[in-house]
């Protein structure tokens, strides 16, 4: 490992002053570029009546995003509400058996959600990865893991298994992956986890317990099982003093965040704007390195409030999850190593 040293503060403040004034050139250009192609035929399915009072126009070309915060809002409150709610009441009175109900819980929510036979499918590669676990080759778990995630890729296994989903929604094909893509990836950390010590001979209910716990199920971070089991399996535990201000403080920033970023989508169609090359080709330099800039940060605070929302629960429950991801804008290196760190945790484990 290399020796970290901090910069100078001047040669810091100069390189702030550079980017915020290249930022802000970069900006004027994108935010003409969306006026001037608001009103085009190109732009009318994405770029919807927003604030009309000071007529303003909304970019609502992530359905991911707009699906989460419209159609899906209530459900995603009301599912995490529960799990918090369910959580304390369990940890107050049968603390010994929290894990226990944050398995049931998240199982019912997956049942609720993407109905019984994909719990099913989810339950057998659980137990495959399971059973191979036993034989003690970690070789052969992270094998068995790959597979199992080209599964989820490949014909006709990939159409074979969406099949298992009931009903149809707008955001089932995110769920669906997310929630199989993950739990391969927890149960493979739980095998490979068996494999490097037997002797402390985990069951199906450790996996079960791990993979079913709601807030991580879909889109997750990743936590490693050896870290997850020991801090949920905490009979008593005891938050650390300002926990709980930081907790509301992550869960603040996540808020501004979302505002934010419904502001930003109201001046700025970054989005929209590369799905008409006609359009993106005419801009000037400026605009395009500014529409490359927005569309890497707003990659950024997409996974930023999803983590941090999910974490937010996860600090709830006692659990220490992996890190919010780095802004783009900080990294010397783009890597998933530096993005993601629960990623990170999973390959470095």
């Amino acid at each position: 490992m290399g020796i970290k040293t901090a910069l100078p503060a001047a040669e810091v403040g100069l390189y702030s002053l550079v980017l915020s004034g290249a930022l802000a050139y970069a900006g004027r250009g994108l935010l003409e570029a969306s006026q001037d192609g608001a009103h085009r035929k190109a732009f009318r399915e994405s770029v919807r009546p927003g604030w009309e009072y000071i007529g303003r126009k909304m970019d609502v070309a992530d359905f991911e995003w707009v699906m989460w915060f419209t159609s899906f809002r209530n459900v995603i409150v009301f599912a995490l509400s529960g799990h918090v709610l369910f959580a304390k009441l369990c940890t107050m009175v049968a603390p010994q058996l929290r894990s226990w109900m944050y398995a049931v819980y998240g199982a019912l929510a997956v049942v609720g959600t993407m109905g019984p036979w994909y719990l099913l499918l989810l339950l057998g590669h659980c137990v495959g990865l399971y059973m191979v676990s036993l034989l003690g080759q970690p070789w052969l778990c992270l094998g068995l893991g790959l597979a199992s995630l080209a599964s989820f890729k490949l014909d006709p296994l990939i159409s074979w298994q969406s099949g298992f989903v009931t009903g149809t929604f707008d955001l089932q094909e995110v769920l669906f992956h997310g929630g199989s893509g993950f739990t391969v990836l927890r149960c493979t950390s739980f095998a490979l986890e068996s494999c490097a010590h037997p002797d402390r001979r985990y069951s199906l209910a450790d996996l079960l317990k791990y993979n079913f716990y709601l807030p991580f199920f879909f889109f997750g971070p990743i936590m490693t099982f050896d870290r997850f089991h020991a801090q949920v399996s905490q009979v008593e535990p005891v938050r650390r003093e300002g926990e709980l201000w930081r907790i509301r403080a992550q869960a603040g920033l996540s808020v501004v965040a979302i505002v934010a970023v419904d502001i930003f989508f109201h001046f700025f169609y970054i989005l929209t704007i590369p799905s008409d090359l006609k359009f993106a080709n005419r801009l000037p330099d400026s605009a395009l390195a500014g529409l490359a800039y927005s569309n890497l940060v707003y990659d950024w605070v997409k996974a930023a409030v999803l983590f941090g929302v999910v974490n937010t629960v996860a600090r709830l429950d006692h659990l220490d999850p992996p890190q919010p991801p780095k802004c783009i804008t900080a990294l010397y290196v783009f890597a998933e190593t530096h993005f993601d760190r629960g990623i990170n945790d999973w390959l470095c484990k």
